[in-house]
């Protein structure tokens, strides 16, 4: 419960930026592609993150480094309540980032540690359901506490929040099984193990579909899905909280279904295959639809994509699996990396496509079904790639560094 407040903090920070974006907007006079930027911002301290991250994961155990991570965390929440400037609130940004670099990351390595290979996924699924339900906070309820605390007082209070979790976690999780400190390999040695990771075929074949899948879903999720509620659907700010809030709760709802049904639909490897192989053109499919026709899509069209993006749930715990539990730390956040890349990437090219289009003279309404469109497009490219991809074995046994 300790790690899944941490990362349930992780992702609501993450994704407030998608209710609290009309105020940050009016009152920074921010354009759309200072708005990506500034979002993604917490995406590159992320994924700068990941490969040290692993290291740090597998020499020191998840409860030292994401207690510590955390109070840096808590840090930039404080210098955003208080910061001025977009170049301060940028950097902030940025901080945060680093600082939740482990939400997700530390308890996955914990249950690589603790917990069967059966139960895996089952808590993977899981840990992202109390996920999901720190990004409906950060919707309906922060537009709810904004005319009282406003945004600055909503990141005061998450800083002093962090702190305790932070505290609880360093105090109260368990300290057996963490590394040894006399048998760890230097960093140099722990840093080459990565190439191990990158390097096989595996690896990249379950990672790529989940970079363009999952990239495109924390994209939106995480920034564009709330202005799409307002500019396209013409909701009001608080219908799209409210929205943002119902397409959440879908979310988590699914993920809670995933821990239930993940060890019976994903067994085996060719299971897990075939479920995502399955999944992605319905997704796509969806997603042009969306961008076709908006309105008859509405609300109903992304609820759908929300289930399906949970069936990817099982893919990062069998790339962890995959490999000795001491890279577990390693593999998982080489993933990590990857997928948040794509997100950082993603997030700003739908701001300049939005902004270029409506430049050239593109309606605003236009210029956001064109930009979402291409994405549906680009995962569409991923998937045939993935089906097509020459068939290759889990890694099985690989020396650990």
């Amino acid at each position: 419960m300790i790690l899944a407040a941490g990362y349930l903090m992780s992702y609501g920070l993450r994704a407030i930026n998608a209710t609290i974006a009309p105020e940050l907007s009016r009152e920074l006079s921010l354009s759309n592609t200072s708005l990506g930027t500034l979002t993604s911002a917490y995406f590159i301290g992320f994924a700068a993150m990941q490969v040290p991250l692993g290291v740090f994961l597998d020499r020191f155990g998840p409860r030292r480094v994401n207690a510590t991570l955390l109070t840096l965390a808590a840090a930039s929440c404080a210098v955003i309540a208080v910061a001025d400037r977009l170049e301060t609130l940028w950097v902030a940004r940025l901080v945060m980032g680093v600082g939740f670099a482990a939400g997700l990351m530390a308890p996955f390595a914990m249950f690589r540690i603790w917990f069967a290979a059966d139960q895996q996924m089952r808590l993977a699924a899981w840990v992202l359901m109390f996920g999901t339900f720190g990004v409906m906070v950060a919707t309906a309820p922060v537009r709810l506490v904004l005319p009282t605390l406003g945004w600055r007082g909503v990141f005061a209070a998450c800083a002093v929040l962090l702190l305790l979790i932070a505290a609880a976690m360093w105090f109260g999780l368990p300290r057996a099984r963490e590394p040894d400190g006399s048998a760890r390999p230097s960093f140099l040695q722990s840093l080459a193990g990565y190439g191990d990771i990158l390097s096989n075929p595996f690896f990249w074949r379950m990672v790529m579909l989940s970079a363009a899948m999952q990239g495109t879903f924390i994209s939106l999720q995480t920034l564009w899905l709330g202005p799409w509620f307002v500019r396209v659907l013409g909701y009001t700010p608080e219908r799209a909280g409210e929205a943002l809030f119902v397409f959440n709760a879908m979310l988590l709802v699914a993920y809670l279904v995933n821990g239930l049904i993940a060890p019976r639909l994903a067994k085996t490897l060719a299971a897990t295959i075939r479920t995502v192989a399955f999944a992605v053109p319905i997704s796509v499919t969806i997603l042009l639809l969306i961008a076709a026709m908006p309105q008859v899509a509405g609300l109903w069209g992304w609820l759908v994509i929300a289930v399906l993006t949970t069936v990817y749930t099982p893919v990062q715990a069998r790339v962890a699996m995959a490999f000795p539990a001491r890279m577990g730390g390693r593999a998982l956040t080489a993933f990590n990396l990857v997928v948040f890349s794509s997100v950082i990437v993603i997030q700003s090219l739908v701001g300049l496509l939005v902004d270029g289009l409506i430049a050239a003279g593109r309606p605003q309404v236009d210029a956001f079904r064109i930009s979402f469109g291409v994405l549906a497009l680009l995962q569409f490219v991923a998937w045939l790639r993935f089906i097509t991809w020459r068939r290759v074995r889990e890694p099985g046994v690989i020396t650990a560094r």
